[in-house]
């Protein structure tokens, strides 16, 4: 299968310097970033911003599958089925656990598969974005393109609030940054700090 991403960074390189002004003193590994985390939690936008100030290249699942399909993600689930689309997910998350230097915002279901998560592990790290119910569906409503399939329905709301009880383990398992309330520059300031610790305490740990 041809090569969708192209040669990003040469594999064995541990530390790049980014170029960008606001982080020219600091070093991140080249691993993958994962964002994962409910739907409407900002992982595409903190994603492409984040990318940006790393000077990486970013992917969103859901936007490739869907580009690759030529339809909206709405439509494989309908003319497919959901089982369909997450296959599709998981054959793209190993695809993309062999690359490096990337920021990818996964599909919110995307690592609730615990080999999925051991799969990326060896390459990357994850970072969930969270977000409350009520600013998720305010969220998914202001998108106003394609309504979420999994909350088509009379009660949005409580399906959100079902999901994610359903999901909390899952996502409690990797570290959290909120982004209720807050501008999308400082939620990518807290994801790098994470990211840092994280890298920090593997390193020296």
């Amino acid at each position: 299968m041809e090569d969708p991403f192209g040669a990003i960074v040469p594999k064995g390189s541990f530390l790049l310097r980014r170029k960008h002004p606001a982080y020219a003193n600091e070093m991140y590994s080249v691993k993958n970033i994962f964002l994962t985390g409910f739907m409407g939690c900002g992982k595409t936008t903190v994603g492409r911003l984040l990318a940006a100030r790393l000077r990486r290249t970013f992917i969103d699942t859901d936007q490739y599958i869907s580009a690759a399909k030529g339809i909206s993600i709405a439509e494989i689930f309908a003319v497919e089925g959901e089982a369909a689309f997450r296959t599709m997910e998981q054959q793209l998350l190993r695809e993309l656990a062999a690359k490096e230097g990337m920021v990818i915002a996964t599909g919110g279901k995307m690592l609730l598969d615990p080999a999925g998560v051991g799969l990326v592990e060896q390459n990357g790290i994850v970072v969930c974005l969270c977000a409350e119910p009520q600013e998720i569906l305010r969220r998914v409503l202001q998108d106003g393109e394609d309504f979420r399939p999994l909350l088509v329905g009379e009660n949005p709301l409580g399906r959100i609030k079902t999901l994610l009880k359903e999901r909390h383990t899952a996502y409690a398992a990797f570290p959290q940054v909120a982004t209720d309330g807050k501008e999308v520059e400082e939620v990518v300031k807290d994801v790098l700090s994470l990211i840092k610790r994280v890298e920090s305490s593997t390193f020296y740990g």
